[in-house]
């Protein structure tokens, strides 16, 4: 078997850019990929171009030698960009020799663990009142883990951290008396604090009171973390920008972090996502993974965390006032995750289990969009 194509498909599908891959093949077999890199698909797409060029003709079931050529046939190799184009193209060679073999995407990173993938989900308002309303209808629906986001209102996209740490500080107190001590609680910054800042809020709050704390700083400067942890006893969930296992490395070696928000569209695919479980086992690290894209994310990283021993909760994006709504793009995607209740059911089927109307999908155009480009009252820029 040859790879005869790989097909970047940049496309706006609901409310978002979907950056999707198709590999090819001559014996009819293809298989279907995603980049992560929100926001730069145009980038990404002509980074498979790129590698499609030396990739034709090359047997599509030698994954792990397929990612060392790609990764290191260059000299500039690694980056986000890159990484996140050999991340589609590795998540459908997967699931095209899953397809070949008959057998789910999981039978080949050593079989599953767990029937279900139990996951979080997020509230999706910033005031508290109706944040631990939407957190209530969460846990009634199932959900025994739930993200909170700062109380944070894009007034002509101002954000000034000190303005909003001590309100969401008392609506993360009230959220855990209103909840109870069961649920596992945490929050998402964003990477917008700094490390006073970061540390100036989880002081503002009883110890115990969340049980992560995501992304509060950004992750360049891994010292940066370790003075954190200093000041502070909530555990870190962060690693959803981290693009290879080199990223990874300081955080789990030093022990800055308790789960890892990886992202299989990202970090370099099922190959690269497997080296970083492994390794954050090692060290008591789980596996926490970050899953804001479409179904084809979904689907690799629910194969990915059945087949890891250390696992959290994958995030899923469901609407806390409408938990029964339906699936994302039914008319593009054919085939998707579908939750059941709080839960993924691990398929069976074989590869990764998504079909997609490809038709369907030529006819959904590209949308330039940029992520908000926020200032503080100054007119300096910061952090979104």
């Amino acid at each position: 078997m040859k790879i005869t194509d790989i097909k970047p498909f940049p496309v706006w599908i609901g409310h978002r850019n979907q950056m999707l891959v198709k590999v090819e093949t001559d014996e009819g077999l293809f298989g279907w990929g995603e980049s992560g890199l929100s926001g730069r698909e145009k980038a990404v797409q002509g980074a498979v171009e790129h590698f499609r060029e030396f990739l034709i003709g090359r047997d599509p079931t030698l994954i792990g030698a397929i990612w060392q050529e790609v990764y290191r046939s260059q000299y500039f190799e690694g980056g986000r960009v890159l990484q996140a184009a050999l991340s589609a193209i590795d998540i459908a060679l997967h699931d095209i020799k899953g397809k070949a073999l008959g057998v789910p995407v999981h039978q080949l990173l050593g079989g599953k663990q767990r029937e279900v993938i139990p996951t979080f989900a997020s509230t999706s308002s910033a005031k508290a009142d109706t944040m631990i309303e939407q957190a209530q209808k969460l846990m009634a629906a199932g959900w025994t883990a739930i993200r909170f986001f700062p109380d944070f209102t894009d007034e002509g996209r101002i954000f000034e951290p000190r303005e909003h740490i001590a309100s969401t500080a008392r609506a993360c107190v009230r959220g855990r008396e209103a909840l109870g001590d069961e649920v596992v609680l945490g929050i998402d910054w964003h990477h917008r604090l700094s490390v006073a800042e970061a540390a100036s809020f989880c002081q503002k709050m009883p110890s115990g009171t969340l049980d992560f704390l995501e992304e509060p700083i950004r992750d360049e400067t891994p010292e940066a973390y370790e003075q954190l942890r200093r000041l502070t006893d909530v555990p870190f969930a962060i690693g959803e920008e981290f693009a290879s296992k080199w990223q990874f490395l300081p955080y789990i070696e030093r022990g800055l972090h308790e789960f890892n928000r990886i992202d299989i569209c990202n970090v370099g695919g099922l190959t690269e996502a497997m080296k970083v479980a492994g390794w954050s086992e090692a060290h008591y690290v789980d596996m926490m993974p970050h899953n804001p894209l479409g179904p084809v994310c979904t689907a690799a990283t629910i194969h990915f965390s059945a087949a890891v021993a250390n696992f959290a909760w994958l995030e899923t994006r469901v609407n806390p006032d409408d938990l029964y709504g339906g699936g994302a793009a039914d008319d593009v995607f054919l085939q998707q995750p579908r939750l059941e209740g709080a839960v993924y059911p691990v398929p069976d089927t074989p590869g990764l289990g998504i079909e997609i109307d490809e038709a369907a999908l030529t006819r959904e155009a590209f949308r330039f969009w940029e992520a908000p480009h926020l200032r503080r009252r100054d007119g300096s820029v910061t952090n979104w």
